[in-house]
């Protein structure tokens, strides 16, 4: 895909984004006033980027020969 060093730092982009929803995600529940629809598609979200991060994280991982 793209050199390592891209990799890396999309991977901290991604791993920022993912921690920024886990505290929207975490103020919306603990007010109380939110909207479950809002709140499932930022969890569907979430999860999305954990999975993309795995995938980025997988290429940085060389082929070992069987």
């Amino acid at each position: 895909m793209k050199n390592e060093e891209e990799i890396q730092r999309r991977i901290v982009e991604l791993d920022v984004e993912h921690r920024d929803l886990d505290a929207v995600i975490e103020m919306l529940t603990r007010d109380g006033h939110h909207d479950q629809l809002q709140l499932r598609r930022l969890k569907k979200r979430k999860l999305q980027l954990k999975d993309y991060i795995t995938l980025l994280k997988m290429q940085l991982v060389p082929d070992v020969p069987a």
